[in-house]
């Protein structure tokens, strides 16, 4: 009577059991190399996230200082520029009503940032500043 389902020979059969144990020893050993790759992937990208944040701090402060920078120099320009208006303004001569609308109109059509065509409009206040209106 022979077995049908593993080897004849018991030497056979010892070393199928040690490849058997031997496998799953390879496997743990795997096993634990995958682990510790994983953590030193893990702490890597904690390290690498962590200079980000830092990075990313570092940038929006400075954004921020700049920020604040570019608005102190508007204000202090808008406060010149209305400074030099309400003493304009104060300075009425007949006559002189067209070069003070020459100052406050932008008449270069390149250097003008509004999205409406307003160049009817200019060419009007040019004919007019021109040939003003007798009444």
């Amino acid at each position: 009577f022979k077995e049908s389902n593993g080897p004849t020979n018991s030497y056979a059969a010892i070393s199928q059991v040690d490849r058997l144990q031997s496998e799953p020893e390879s496997i743990r050993k795997w096993r634990e190399e995958q682990k510790e790759r994983l953590e030193q992937l893990d702490a890597n990208s904690r390290k690498q996230e962590a200079e980000w944040k830092e990075k990313a701090i570092k940038e929006l402060e400075e954004w921020y200082a700049r920020q604040d920078e570019n608005l102190q120099k508007t204000k202090a320009s808008n406060r010149a520029a209305e400074e030099a208006f309400v003493n304009d303004a104060e300075e009425i001569f007949p006559g002189t009503e067209w070069e003070r609308v020459a100052q406050l109109c932008d008449f270069n059509p390149k250097s003008s940032k509004q999205a409406k065509d307003v160049s009817r409009m200019r060419s009007v206040l040019i004919s007019l500043k021109q040939a003003p209106l007798v009444r």
